[in-house]
Parts: C-alpha cells; structure tokens; sequence
C-alpha cells in the first residue's frame, strides 16, 4: 500500500482525500497558497507546505508540486480535479519522478483529453457517437461545409475544452460564422489550443455518465449510472444516482458500453464516461480521466468508497470488486451549493461565512471545507459544499433533500440553495421528467422569495445582543 500521498489540490476534494488517506493508514500532505492559508485541509492533512502568495499559480505548476513530493518523501499524488487532474504533463512529471500519479497513465491522459482524439478511440471500437468531424477542423468553409451535410444545429467545441468553456451552439450558418472565431479565441486563451471541431447539437437529451473503476490487472467494472441532466450554460447543479429515466435495458446497456469504452483505451484508476440519451439513442461524450465531483452519489447507492479504491488500485493492488458484486440500493441526489446569487444571474458571492449549520439526520452526507468564520476567496470555484442525500425511493429522497436544505445555516454570502428548493417542486423534476433543457425552460423557477426562518431570527437577535454587550 501507499505510505504517503501528496494531494495537489484544496477545499472540499482536499479533505475528503485526506480522509480516506487516515482511514487506509496513509499519511497524506496538502498544500496552500495565501489565501488558503487557513483552509480546512491545510489545517487536517498530517503536513501542510505553502506555495507563496499568488493565489493559483502553485495549484497549477506540475514541476513545482513533484519536485514537492520527493521532498517531502512522498510515493505518490493524488491531483483531485480540476487544476492539473487531467494535465497529461503533469503525470508524465510524475512517472519521470518515480511517484505514482493516481489516476490513468499520462497517454491515456492525452488521448481523451483530446476530444477529436477520443471521438476516434470511440469510433474504432464500436462506441456510438455524434455525428461531426473527423478530426479538427481546417477552417470556417470546412465547418459551414459540414454543418450544411449533418444539419443544425450543431455544436463547435474545443478540442482541448471542458468545465463548459469552448462550446458554443449554432442554429444558423450565420450564427456558426459568428461563433466560429469566438470558441478559437476562448480556447486558445483558456486551454492554449486553437483546435476546435464539430459535432451534430442534440436537443435537450438527458446527460447520463457512467462511474468506471480499472486495475492494472485488466479488470473493469462500472458502478451505474448518474444523471447530470439539471445544468445551466453546461455546468452541473444537480447529480442524481441513479437515473429515474432509464429502464433497466438502457442501464445495462450504457453500463457495458462505459467498460468496453475504458477497455478500448488501456484505462487503469476511477473515471467516468458521460452520454448522451436521447429517445433510444445513446452516443458517447467525453472521458473525465479523474474523479468526479458527484462521485459522492455513487458510493451513496452502491456503498464502494470510490477514493479508497483509487488509493489501492495506485498502489498496484486489484479492485475490491467483481462487476457481479456491484449492486445500487435507493436513489442518492447531491446539489452543489453554490457561492452565487441566483437571482442576479448566478452572480458569485464571495465574502465571509457569519454562520454555517451543516444538515444532517438519516440519509444526509455533507462534503465541504467550510465552517462559520472562513473567508471565501474570489480566485477558486463558488462551490461551498457537496449536500448529498439518500433514500429508498425517489419520493422519499426528495423529500429528505427538501428537508436538508431547510436544515442548513448559511449566513453572510448567497447561495443556490433556494433555487434548488423551487426545482425540488416542479411538477416535471418531481416525477423524474427532465432533460439538460430543464433549467433553461423554467427561468420562472427563479422567481421565489427568501423568507426569514425562525432560527434566523434568533441569530440576528443573538448577535445584536452579543454586539451589545461587548461595548
């Protein structure tokens, strides 16, 4: 087994790595910039090293963070995601080194990190996609060309793209004109690529990804099945495990679909390999070469501790697991809530914690790095916290997630946890019917008010007497 890991990354992921690092017998070391200086995972992680001031630039300097860890006698590195998780760079750093990177083989990396790249993997082995380019495109003709062929609307993406940056839809030639030179602008800025490709715009499909785990003894295995379809402008809200829209065929068959699509590429640790479902139509998205931030739902309903999984599988061991042993009991949901202001465009609000009360009771799952008094910087993610919530049934989980978030305490920012309570609500959400249209179609859902909870009012009672006091 591993002695000790080096987690490049913070906040809540941070954490929940360190955790599992305690519970295998790991000793695990974290690292902070300035502004995480008083971070939770600075402060529970067995050793703690500043990068310096600058808020991001140590996160995002792989030769800096290796040469760390053999400094610091580590034997391996665990990146999260987001920052340098899918940087093929940064682990073939690491193979250099001779510290283990936990996550997949930095070709691998590569390979589906490069979205033309992985359509192709896909394509050669029998995994359905969209129908686009093959290969990046040469230039604007090329694109109107082949737009005119497969039929609007279609989607312009970059190759190198994710976390929803690089895509834009077109529904006209006019409109591909227009955007054409946008995505290669924002993808050469955000990504350093000016690569980009095509591929036919499903409408409204459901986003289904599918959790994958595989050793280096050959053996894959799938977890089920999350839906991710409740997103605004391509970016996550709401993950539930598994999906109330698919039959037990479409289970089956888009579970095989995700080992055989691991297999095909030599894939080794967690990953997850996202769909798209429309109708009867499946077709294959991307790869995220990393762990997901839903993955909490899927250990909700299948009981597998996904991080402790990673941790043996880095270390050479097989999985704890036969595919015949994966069972999922229940529905789990998770809701990122979200340092922003609904009501004012999902503005960020970042500023400081007056007061945080976690939810809890049965079947409630808090993961987050932040307690009453934290700070929350404007340089990282608005995500405050993971509330997952899990139950034996669909109703009964959404009554329990209508619960939670009544329960929580989080004074001195907005959040998006109101939002989520009217979503909670709708008639469509509450019978399981929704695809990624959903939050764009019901901009009516933003239209509720913030009332005063009895417990808020005595806070605000408590301080003035507490204020008054003190002088």
């Amino acid at each position: 087994m591993l002695k000790k890991v080096l987690i490049a990354n913070r906040g809540e992921i941070a954490v929940r790595i360190i955790r599992a690092c305690s519970e295998a017998g790991i000793r695990s070391v974290a690292i902070f910039t300035e502004p995480d200086r008083y971070a939770l995972h600075a402060k529970r992680a067995d050793e703690s090293y500043s990068l310096g001031d600058d808020p991001l630039a140590g996160y995002l300097d792989p030769l800096r963070l290796v040469n760390l860890a053999v400094e610091t006698g580590c034997d391996a590195i665990h990146p999260g995601y987001g920052f340098l998780s899918e940087n093929a760079n940064f682990a073939q750093l690491c193979e250099q080194k001779g510290i283990v990177f936990i996550g997949p083989k930095s070709s691998v990396i590569h390979k589906m990190g490069d979205k033309t790249q992985a359509r192709d993997s896909m394509r050669a082995a029998g995994i359905p996609i969209t129908p686009g380019s093959e290969g990046n495109l040469a230039d604007l003709e090329e694109a109107l060309s082949l737009a005119g062929k497969i039929g609007y609307p279609v989607m312009i993406k970059a190759t190198s793209g994710g976390g929803g940056r690089g895509i834009r839809r077109c529904d006209t030639p006019e409109e591909l004109k227009n955007q054409y030179p946008r995505v290669i602008s924002e993808a050469t800025k955000a990504f350093g690529s000016a690569e980009v490709f095509l591929e036919k715009c499903i409408v409204d499909p459901c986003h289904i990804e599918v959790q994958i785990l595989a050793d280096s003894q050959g053996n894959v295995i799938h977890l089920f099945e999350r839906d991710c379809s409740i997103q605004r402008r391509n970016q996550k809200l709401i993950e539930i495990a598994p999906s109330p829209q698919l039959t037990p065929e479409q289970r089956q068959y888009i579970g095989n679909l995700a080992v055989k699509a691991a297999k095909a590429v030599g894939y080794e640790n967690a990953g997850t390999v996202e769909f798209l479902l429309s109708g009867n139509e499946v077709y294959f998205m991307e790869m995220n070469t990393r762990v997901q931030v839903e993955h909490t739902i899927t250990e909700q309903i299948t009981g597998v501790d996904i991080v402790r999984e990673q941790l043996r599988i880095a270390a050479g061991l097989p999985l704890s697991f036969r595919q015949e042993d994966i069972h999922f009991r229940g529905f789990a949901m998770q809701f990122r809530i979200n340092a922003e202001d609904p009501k004012n465009d999902f503005l960020p609000s970042f500023g400081r914690i007056t007061h945080y009360y976690a939810p809890g009771g049965p079947g409630v799952r808090v993961d987050t790095a932040i307690y009453t008094g934290y700070e929350i910087p404007p340089y990282f993610d608005s995500m405050c916290l993971k509330l997952v919530v899990w139950a034996l049934t669909w109703e009964e989980m959404i009554a329990r997630g209508r619960r939670a978030i009544d329960d929580m305490r989080l004074h001195g920012i907005k959040t998006t946890s109101n939002y989520y309570q009217e979503i909670l609500k709708h008639p469509d959400f509450v019978k399981g019917q929704f695809n990624t249209g959903f939050v764009p179609a019901h901009p009516e859902l933003l239209n509720y008010s913030v009332k005063r909870h009895p417990s808020d009012i005595a806070l605000v009672l408590a301080a003035a007497i507490a204020a008054h006091v003190g002088r």
